[in-house]
């Protein structure tokens, strides 16, 4: 008797050829652009979990500059300079948040995020019509994970590095994209916009010009954008305050100036290692000189693209160089991530206009590799940075009770608590919480059970470094069941609560003689000029006095 065997089920694999190619015409752009949106959404979900707190310098040195005390904006100072560069824009936008959305630090770092989305977009619209769907799909996915590496950490953490650096190189991408397609007049618009954002838009203009030299425009077209680049930076160059700001340095230095160059634009492939990054680097620039050796107008825009790299690239190298940071060189630090990112994308578009002959499959292959490994890579510089940005959240309590002399360790401007007060901006406003779910400043609390000391055996215990009177950063650990506690209160000689802090900071935040387990250190603040009665640690409602240091 004779069995029929049964019949396989139809797989990619079992398809005839022409079956499998139709196969992945239908599902193959659509999985490249779930693989696209993945680092955007990584990115978003980065900034909407972001602390709700600015804790930059920055910010709150313009909004002290652009507001008096009762909160209204200053216009005139809106048009001074921050960092000795432009920074209408963004002063602006810190206003904005602060007046319309309570000091929320994570609307700005959403709004990074959709302007770095929005400079994803403007690239794919420069890749000409000639390749396939599905290789600008590939491209653009390349795009996508370049820009939203998890090296720019610190975009996506603090709206204040998103905001005083993207909204710049999104206008000047938009100028890029718009002569690219002979637009010049909107191409202008969008230039300006940019240098009324930040200096890193100031090179701009050159490049508008050498976009209209490559598309083979009139003679105007090219000295116009040239002959306003010289106005602009003369004028910026004639009007800047004197003095060097954080990091500069006047020395001359040209080995470390080209090393910072070369670090930037090759940042993405090294977390901490500087000569790694300047190798990787000097193999895009080198790399981008050959593809470009086909210059015609539909690569002009690419061409200019990778010449804006560069330029920035110039631009931090004579601005900011020191050895004084992580990896020893400037180029590394997470928010100048983009420019190496920009580099990146310009050289893939090239690869993939200029080199048609390779085949997709290579183009596939190779632009997933580079974008998961250097995501990956990226990986320890993003953990540096939450790891450098955990304490800088004190500065929410410290404004708060008004701790001056924290303030001022923290760089927080003090002198901007009248007018965030005046605005309602956080952490003057309802949403402000210790974190304790039930006390906050003013409550009076029952007599809290004493922790035993770290020096006790056992999983609950705590130490703490207590000083007598508030206005300093009160440290210590706490592990209660052995996990951390839920949050710390400070306490005056009354039980009542005067002041508060972070918990679950890293061990070295704890300055105790018994080391503290990692993970279960915390940092406190109280007013100034209080008496301080103890600290309290809260797990589950309970309530806890740690032990001062003997």
């Amino acid at each position: 008797m004779n069995h029929l065997a049964p019949a396989r089920p139809a797989t990619a694999d079992t398809l005839p050829r022409p079956a499998q190619a139709r196969l992945w015409r239908r599902s193959g752009p659509v999985a490249l652009w779930l693989f696209a949106v993945v680092p955007f959404g990584l990115a978003l979900f980065t900034a909407v979990r972001a602390p709700k707190m600015h804790v930059l310098l920055d910010y709150w040195h313009v909004l002290a500059k652009i507001t008096d005390d009762n909160g209204d904006l200053l216009f005139g100072q809106v048009f001074t300079y921050h960092l000795d560069q432009p920074f209408v824009l963004p002063s602006l936008m810190f206003w904005a948040d602060a007046a319309w959305f309570g000091g929320d630090n994570r609307v700005l770092t959403i709004l990074t995020v959709l302007l770095t989305a929005g400079i994803v977009a403007c690239l794919y619209s420069m890749l000409p019509d000639s390749l396939s769907t599905t290789t600008k799909t590939v491209v653009v996915a390349g795009f996508s994970w370049l820009l939203f590496t998890s090296h720019a950490a610190e975009l996506w953490l603090q709206g204040t590095n998103g905001i005083s650096w993207i909204p710049a190189v999104f206008f000047c991408v938009l100028a890029i994209a718009c002569a690219h397609r002979g637009r010049s007049w909107t191409a202008g618009i969008s230039a300006a916009l940019g240098c009324l954002s930040f200096g890193a838009a100031l090179p701009i203009w050159f490049v508008l010009a050498l976009i209209a030299w490559l598309r083979k425009d009139s003679r105007l077209r090219v000295l116009i954008p040239g002959v306003t680049g010289v106005l602009v930076v003369t004028a910026w160059f004639l009007t800047k305050p004197s003095g060097q700001h954080s990091l500069a340095t006047s020395a001359f230095d040209p080995d470390g100036r080209l090393s910072v160059l070369a670090a930037a634009l090759g940042g993405l492939w090294s977390a901490d290692i500087a000569v790694v990054a300047v190798i990787a680097g000097g193999i895009t620039i080198a790399a981008l000189v050959y593809l470009a050796r086909e210059a015609s107008p539909r690569v002009s825009g690419w061409i200019a693209l990778a010449t804006y790299a560069i330029l920035l690239a110039g631009m931090l190298a004579l601005g900011r160089t020191t050895d004084q940071v992580p990896g020893g060189n400037v180029g590394l630090i997470s928010r100048y991530a983009v420019i190496g990112a920009l580099a990146t994308s310009a050289l893939l578009a090239l690869a993939a206009i200029n080199r048609p002959q390779w085949p997709l499959r290579e183009l596939l292959i190779g632009t997933a590799a580079a974008a998961l490994v250097t995501h990956a890579i990226g990986g320890a510089k993003a953990e540096r940075v939450r790891h450098d940005y955990a304490p800088l959240s004190l500065a929410a309590i410290a404004l708060r009770v008004d701790a001056p002399t924290v303030l001022d360790t923290l760089h927080i401007q003090r002198a901007a608590a009248p007018a965030a007060r005046s605005l309602g901006a956080y952490p003057f406003n309802d949403t402000f919480t210790l974190g304790c779910g039930g006390p906050e400043l003013g409550t009076h609390l029952s007599t809290p059970a004493p922790l035993p000391h770290g020096t006790e055996p056992g999983n609950t215990r705590g130490e703490t470094s207590m000083p007598p009177a508030g206005d300093t950063v009160l440290s210590g650990w706490a592990t209660i069941g052995g996990t951390r506690a839920d949050c710390v209160l400070v306490v005056d000689q009354n039980n009542v609560v005067v002041g508060g802090g972070l918990i679950g900071l890293p061990s070295s935040a704890a300055r105790t003689k018994t080391p503290a387990p990692e993970g279960m250190a915390w940092q406190a603040v109280a007013p100034a000029g209080t008496a301080i009665g103890g600290i309290i640690a809260v797990k589950a409602g309970t309530l806890y006095r740690l032990q001062p240091q003997e």
